[in-house]
């Protein structure tokens, strides 16, 4: 696998609608659309797998696009999520909108094989579980011949990165749209700075820097009566066989960012991270920071950080510098290498994101266009955070070829609560962390 082949879409202007070019050749091809949705009225019927927070957002906004959208099935593994996710979708949707949630009690499926029954009964499937579970997931969702929009991190091993990788193949000759839920790729400033950068505006990129620092996020305490599985299931975001730690789970959007400008992958990557303030059995394995820096085969250097630590500078951005200029993401700017300002995006343009890669996605399938094939590049992006974990968990020098056919797999050999996690807690309750110098990376 040739980790810097370039994006198959880096440089696509993804807000441009299909436009018959001067040769006859049609930019997004039409497909029939048979293939894309069915039903009276040419309702787009919509299943949801995972029903936290993010599932619940995607779905409102799946919900709230132009086009004749229904929400016809739902899944988790939880009973008592699906039906929070449930209210709480109705309560988000405004007006006429709430009588798009047409999911009979029949269609609502719990346990490990849920996603499939309610995967069957879609033309688009939102895939919103804790990401350990993705490719199984987008596997289904590939050979049963849906459209497809998934949330980022698609997987959290290199195994599961293949798994996405071949189906993103079979996706690509089905001509299944697929969006993955990085959604600066999806926001018009980003587009816009991305843009420039690729029409030379800054020169050659050497170095870059991309931070996700801030406070963490939830934990959920383990309840009377829970199995291991169910616990480790619940407080998912603390088990690097579901969340991938916090560099994937999250600094994935800023590592994206830098593959999306310098258009590829890094080759190697080395770092240091560890558990300096969340240390308790509530906290799992995951690391609290992450410092890593990644070297690209064109020379470009990238010095990533991430942090979950109370009371610390909170920063989420990323900074380009060129041979003519620097980007600084988040202030939509870009300078010369004096510090004068030379593009300025208007922040009152900007738009909604995590609406817009909807908005789009549903205007494609609704008119029958193949447009979008996220997964390849979700999938390296994804396989850029495993880097840096490696890096930092084992203290060494990773290499992407290394990693990426290493065959590495941390999931458990079976989905069931009554089946053992692929980690456990000793006789104190305290779960196997990483130990830089003593980890093996595979």
């Amino acid at each position: 696998m040739n980790q810097q082949s370039s994006f198959n879409s880096g440089r696509r202007d993804f807000v441009k609608k299909s436009s018959i070019a001067a040769a006859g050749v049609l930019a997004a091809p039409l497909i029939s659309k048979a293939n894309f949705f069915s039903g009276a009225n040419d309702t787009i019927k919509v299943a949801l797998i995972g029903c936290g927070g993010r599932g619940t957002g995607a779905a409102v906004q799946a919900l709230s696009t132009k086009q004749n959208v229904q929400l016809v099935a739902m899944a988790d593994a939880f009973r008592d999520r699906l039906d929070g996710s449930y209210k709480n979708i109705l309560e988000a949707l405004e007006g006429d909108k709430k009588a798009r949630v047409q999911v009979k009690e029949e269609n609502k499926f719990t346990g490990f094989d849920a996603y499939k029954k309610a995967i069957g009964l879609a033309d688009v499937v939102i895939l919103a579980t804790p990401p350990g579970f993705r490719p199984i997931h987008f596997e289904e969702a590939v050979n049963q011949g849906k459209q497809i929009f998934m949330e980022k991190p698609v997987a959290t091993d290199p195994a599961g990165i293949a798994r996405v990788l071949a189906a993103a193949e079979i996706a690509k000759q089905k001509k299944l749209n697929v969006v993955v839920g990085l959604q600066r790729r999806y926001q018009t400033s980003y587009r816009e700075l991305i843009k420039r950068v690729h029409d030379g505006m800054i020169g050659d990129i050497v170095s870059a820097n991309a931070w996700w620092n801030n406070d963490g996020v939830w934990v959920h305490p383990r309840q009377a009566g829970q199995t291991e599985m169910e616990y480790q299931m619940r407080n998912w975001y603390y088990f690097v066989w579901l969340c991938g730690d916090h560099i994937t789970e999250q600094h994935i959007h800023n590592l994206d960012v830098i593959n999306w400008a310098l258009e590829g992958y890094p080759v190697t990557a080395h770092g240091m991270g560890g558990r300096e303030v969340r240390k308790g059995k509530d906290y799992g394995q995951i690391f609290d920071h992450h410092s890593v820096e990644f070297h690209y085969a064109n020379g470009a250097v990238l010095n990533s950080q991430c942090r979950h630590q109370k009371g610390t500078e909170s920063k989420v951005d990323e900074l380009l510098i060129g041979t003519k200029g620097k980007v600084f993401c988040d202030e939509a700017r870009i300078t010369d290498t004096k510090g004068k300002v030379i593009y300025q995006f208007d922040k009152t343009k900007e738009n909604q994101p995590y609406q817009n890669e909807h908005d789009e996605l549903f205007e494609a399938v609704a008119k029958g266009e193949y447009k979008f094939w996220d997964a390849e590049r979700g999938a390296k992006s994804s396989m850029t955070s495993i880097l840096g974990r490696l890096a930092t968990y084992s203290g060494q020098e990773i290499k992407w070829d290394a990693a990426i056919n290493s065959g590495m797999n941390i999931q458990p050999a079976a989905y069931a609560f009554d089946a053992a996690p692929p980690v456990l807690p000793d006789a104190n309750g305290f779960y196997p962390v990483a130990v830089p110098g003593q980890f093996k990376p595979f």
